[in-house]
C-alpha cells in the first residue's frame, strides 16, 4: 500500500514540476510588459524585470496549480450549460432565453442537435433527468 501512494505522489510531483515550467514560458512576455509599464530603459526589460517575472511566475504557478486542479476536477463544476437569447422553447414554443444541459459526468449531448428550453421547461427537464439518475 505504501508503494502505491509513493507512485501516485511521484506522478503528481511530475505534473506539478511541468506546470511550474509551463508558467515560466510566459516570462518572455511578462518581463517586457513590466519593463514598458515602469518606463524601463530597455524595451526588453532589465535584469531585475526578468528576475521579478521569473519569481512572479514561480509564485503564480505554486498557487494556481491547486486552483486549476480544483477547477478541472471539482465535481461541483461538472455540469456544462448553454444559454441563448430569443429561442423557441422546444417544449412550449415560448420565445425567450433558452437553456440546455450539454454535459455532466453521465450525460453528454455535445454532438446532438441542440434543444433549448425556457426556464420553466428547463427546470422540469432537469428534474426529469435527475429522476433518471443523471447527475445535474
Amino acid at each position: 500500500m505504501a508503494t502505491r501512494n509513493k507512485i501516485k505522489m511521484k506522478i503528481n510531483f511530475r505534473r506539478y514540476v511541468l506546470y511550474l515550467i509551463r508558467w515560466q514560458l510566459s516570462t518572455p512576455i511578462l518581463a517586457p510588459v513590466v519593463a514598458y509599464f515602469k518606463n524601463s530603459p530597455s524595451i526588453f526589460g532589465t535584469k531585475e524585470d526578468w528576475i521579478g517575472s521569473i519569481v512572479a511566475n514561480f509564485i503564480g504557478g505554486l498557487i494556481f496549480f491547486w486552483v486549476d486542479q480544483f477547477i478541472f476536477t471539482s465535481k461541483g463544476l461538472e455540469a456544462q450549460w448553454e444559454v441563448q437569447e430569443n429561442i423557441a422553447c422546444v417544449d412550449c414554443g415560448k420565445i425567450t432565453r433558452g437553456y440546455r444541459l450539454v454535459k455532466t459526468k453521465n450525460y453528454d449531448r455535445t454532438k446532438h442537435n441542440p434543444q433549448f428550453r425556457c426556464e420553466k421547461c428547463s427546470q422540469k427537464k432537469t428534474e426529469e433527468l435527475r429522476k433518471r439518475g443523471i447527475d445535474v
